[in-house]
């Protein structure tokens, strides 16, 4: 009985037994289409600060934003690229249309930026969507006093959106 099976398996070539050599370039190529999906999708999204303190509005634009100075508005503090600046509740009380300490801070930001070159400053501005209109009409005025020409709004695309759009 013993050396029937010993026939059997040298006649099909089966010295070892086993399942065989692992196919690896199958499954390497498959891993490389894998990395390359993943490094072309993840581009295309811009990345700005997370603060855990902020929710955003939500939006449907489908404009991505470019890397700009960004000024972050909390329910309590106002910063500029993450340095605290002035406190909500004083550009609240203030009767003056222009934040002067934001108007300085962003004149400060914006010097390195003045090589000679005529182009327009960008300012993103991250507000809590709770803020009342009033500072924010204050605070974007006070990105335009500083030569910012031009002024964002960060917001969250809706997913309504996006779905509509992978429909269609």
């Amino acid at each position: 009985m013993i050396r029937v099976g010993r026939e059997r398996h040298a006649r099909h070539g089966k010295s070892g037994g086993g399942h065989g050599p692992l196919a690896l370039v199958p499954m390497i190529d498959m891993l490389m289409i894998l990395v390359v999906y993943l490094l072309v999708h993840s581009a295309d999204t811009e990345i700005l600060p997370n603060t855990k303190n902020i929710s955003i509005p939500h939006s449907v634009s489908e404009q991505k934003p470019s890397p700009a100075t960004v000024v972050t508005v909390t329910r309590d503090m106002l910063y500029v690229n993450g340095d605290a600046i002035v406190s909500v509740a004083e550009v609240g009380r203030s009767d003056e249309p222009i934040v002067e300490p934001l108007r300085a801070a962003l004149d400060r930001q914006a010097a390195p930026l003045l090589g000679g070159a005529a182009e327009p400053r960008e300012v993103t501005v991250m507000a809590e969507k709770s803020l009342p209109y009033a500072v924010l009409r204050k605070i974007v005025a006070s990105c335009s006093a500083a030569d910012y020409s031009k002024v964002s709004l960060a917001v969250v695309e809706r997913e309504q959106a996006l779905t509509t759009r992978a429909g269609a």
